[in-house]
């Protein structure tokens, strides 16, 4: 009787281990991290201290996380994660309603995150190297600025896309660059609670280009 089990045994672990092989990879865990500049146009007829300022927030860190679980084609669904990190410190310039020029010295933290459902399509699934895909995302983009005490936020309805190029390090691990683009504007935000309406020409434009090393774990 376990003569005939363990010759059971032997027969069946090969297509065991083969089976374990040729199982397919459904879900691929995304990270990403690399530097953005923010698209808004810069204000006209500011000072060059304010200028100087406002450029060190135009441009920061980019940080993200995605996770896909793929269909039976080349297709994805997810969640997506991205934040974006600035500041800056130095000497603006204002003048009143009376005319009177203000000017004094700030420091300001800036950070605008994203988060939404996702689709991908990609190739994976093939047995290559030379690893590509492309993922968009619509969702919740927020914007926390905080300048001193004072502390403003606003949310709205956003859009990212990203597309990558990655070379397959094994079956299960791929690595390369990720060119992004993340859009959203606000028209309103609260400033220590107080909510200020923007006019038309004075939304806060939250859209960015980024560029990103992004590795793919896929399992």
């Amino acid at each position: 009787m376990f003569k005939k089990l363990l010759l059971t045994g032997a027969f069946a672990i090969p297509f065991f281990f083969s089976a374990q092989e040729t199982s397919e990879s459904r879900i691929s865990v995304i990270p990403s991290v690399g530097y953005a500049w923010r698209l808004a146009k810069m204000p006209e007829g500011i000072s060059k201290e304010s200028r100087d300022y406002i450029k060190g927030l135009k441009s920061g860190v980019d940080v993200s996380v995605s996770a896909y679980y793929h269909l039976k084609s080349n297709s994805a669904v997810g969640l997506k994660y991205s934040t974006y990190l600035a500041s800056s410190d130095g000497r603006i310039v204002v003048q009143g309603s009376n005319g009177q020029v203000v000017s004094g010295f700030v420091s300001t933290k800036d950070n605008i995150t994203f988060v939404g459902p996702a689709y991908m399509f990609s190739n994976f699934k093939e047995d290559t190297k030379h690893k590509l895909f492309y993922d968009i995302a619509l969702g919740v983009i927020t914007y926390t600025t905080k300048t001193g005490s004072i502390t403003g936020k606003g949310s709205n309805l956003g859009l990212e896309a990203n597309f990558a190029y990655q070379y397959a390090l094994t079956n299960h691990i791929f690595i390369g660059p990720k060119l992004g683009l993340t859009g959203g504007t606000l028209s309103k935000m609260k400033y220590n609670g107080t909510t200020v309406d923007f006019g038309e020409e004075e939304r806060e434009g939250l859209s960015r280009l980024s560029l990103s090393a992004a590795a793919t774990f896929h399992f």
